[in-house]
């Protein structure tokens, strides 16, 4: 008897979170089946930020048809075919696991990778608006190229909506318009010229990007609260200096960082399309060598420390928004160098 009242004990200890719990009501039945859920959905949740954390950061790939497919293959491919291609593979690599417009748990607690796809956005944008107004137009009077300038709408797209329209379905439609203007190249319906006054112009976009991006980094560290604007050099209408506040919150510093390191990754993807689609123009003007060296610096700034840390300049820890700025700022005054050498 007493054996018998135990068990009853312990069964009724353990039946307030049993689904299958005798004469419960369907109510208490469904209120149990979601606890459930809920709790593996927590414990889970960890593996999940950990799965979508690791393709937010895409692998390096090199967008240049292999060596050795022979020098008679290479020269077949058709101008703006690997610039293309590139700008598809990483839409494409993007959209596997796009995060900034997610607004459930677990990865709404993630904000790094969120911050290196919207770098890898800028560069995208940046890059298809270059082909609509420059790149696929002979001249300023040529009609726009219809999927190109698809491709820059859909990619403008805000990217924190979610609904009405979802960033996914625009950037996807962008990739397909993207396809849609490479397919058009063999066919002669669509084109690209690379010129050398097309170099210059994407480049400056890219150059201002980088400016931006280095601004940014360069108000990370703590002593530094205020600075001098320069927005009035030059100007005739406004006289004296204007000091800005560009106290930087330190719930940002790993934001620019991980946005900073998002521009680079795309950015030399895009370098690499670049110097093969111009390497007839880089040869003529002797430039090939300070693009390679502009490729190599990009590479330099895929680094991820365990903590994005903003020591002050005298400190023994480190600052790696400066150390990410000075890497990139050397990119960008060997851009200005080259667009330099390429306007003689």
């Amino acid at each position: 008897m007493k054996a018998e009242q135990t068990g009853d004990s312990q069964s009724g200890g353990t039946s307030w979170f049993n689904p299958l719990a005798q004469g419960l009501s369907p109510l208490g039945r469904a209120w149990r089946v979601f606890l459930w859920a809920f709790l593996l959905y927590v414990i889970s949740a960890p593996f999940i930020m950990w799965y979508e954390y690791d393709r937010a950061f895409p692998p390096f790939f090199n967008p240049v048809p292999a060596q050795g497919q022979g020098q008679e293959n290479q020269k077949a491919a058709v101008p703006g075919e690997v610039f293309t291609a590139t700008l598809v593979t990483l839409s494409q690599n993007m959209l596997e696991s796009w995060l900034p417009n997610d607004a459930i748990y677990p990865s709404v607690l993630l904000d790094n990778p969120q911050n290196f796809q919207l770098g890898q956005l800028e560069i995208i944008r940046y890059s298809t608006r270059v082909l609509r107004d420059k790149l696929s137009r002979q001249r300023t009077t040529d009609k726009i190229d219809p999927q190109a300038d698809r491709a820059f709408t859909d990619f403008s797209n805000n990217p924190h909506l979610w609904i009405f329209p979802a960033a996914e379905a625009k950037f996807a439609d962008g990739v397909k318009a993207l396809r849609a203007y490479a397919q058009g190249l063999p066919k002669n319906e669509s084109h690209f010229y690379p010129r050398a006054d097309n170099l210059i112009e994407l480049l400056e976009q890219y150059t201002s990007l980088l400016g931006g991006v280095d601004t940014r980094l360069a108000n990370a560290p703590r002593d530094v609260s205020r600075r001098l604007s320069e927005e009035t050099a030059g100007d005739s209408t406004q006289q004296g200096e204007q000091v800005v506040k560009v106290k930087v919150p330190w719930t940002q510093i790993d934001d620019n960082f991980y946005f900073a390191r998002g521009v680079a990754y795309a950015m030399y993807e895009m370098m690499l399309a670049v110097r093969w689609e111009f390497r007839e123009v880089l040869q003529i003007k002797r430039s090939g060598e300070l693009m390679d060296s502009i490729v190599s610096d990009l590479r330099l700034a895929d680094f991820e420390p365990l903590m994005v840390l903003n020591g002050s300049r005298d400190s023994v820890f480190a600052n790696h928004s400066l150390k990410l700025m000075a890497t990139l700022e050397n990119v960008r005054q060997k851009m200005i160098n080259l667009q330099q050498m390429l306007e003689r």
